[in-house]
C-alpha cells in the first residue's frame, strides 16, 4: 500500500496560483492511477482531477477544467496539482489518492489517501 503526503496548501487571494504536491512512498508509484479530491466544510469529498499511471491520460472536474493541471513525475514519486485563477469556492482541504484498479472518480474506489492540505482562497 502506498503512503501519500500532500504539501503546498496555503492562504491566497482570489486570482492567485498554487501548486500542490503529493509525495508517495512504500509502493510502486508508477503502477498507480492518482487523483486529487477536495472537501469543503460540511460538504462531501469531491473529485478534482486524475492522471493515469503512465501520465498519458488526465481527467478533470468541470468546476476546475481550464484552471487546473494534474501532472506526475514517476522518477520523483510525486504527483502535482497546479491551480491557477483560484476562486473563493476552491477553498477546501485537498487530498491526494491512489488506486491500482479504478478508472472512476468515486472516493470509495481509491485505497490510499494522504492526510490533506488546506487551501484557503480569500475574496
Amino acid at each position: 500500500q502506498v503512503q501519500l503526503v500532500e504539501s503546498g496548501g496555503g492562504l491566497v487571494q482570489a486570482g492567485a496560483s498554487l501548486r500542490l504536491s503529493c509525495a508517495a512512498s512504500g509502493g510502486t508509484f508508477s503502477t498507480y492511477r492518482l487523483a486529487w479530491f477536495r472537501q469543503a466544510p460540511g460538504k462531501e469529498r469531491d473529485f478534482v482531477a486524475a492522471i493515469s499511471s503512465g501520465g498519458g491520460t488526465t481527467s478533470y472536474a468541470d468546476s476546475v477544467k481550464g484552471r487546473v493541471t494534474i501532472s506526475r513525475d514517476n522518477a520523483k514519486n510525486t504527483v502535482y496539482l497546479q491551480m491557477n485563477s483560484l476562486k473563493p469556492e476552491d477553498t477546501a482541504v485537498y487530498y491526494c489518492a491512489a488506486t491500482r484498479w479504478s478508472a472512476g472518480k468515486e472516493p470509495a474506489t481509491f485505497g490510499s489517501w494522504g492526510q490533506g492540505t488546506q487551501v484557503t482562497v480569500s475574496s
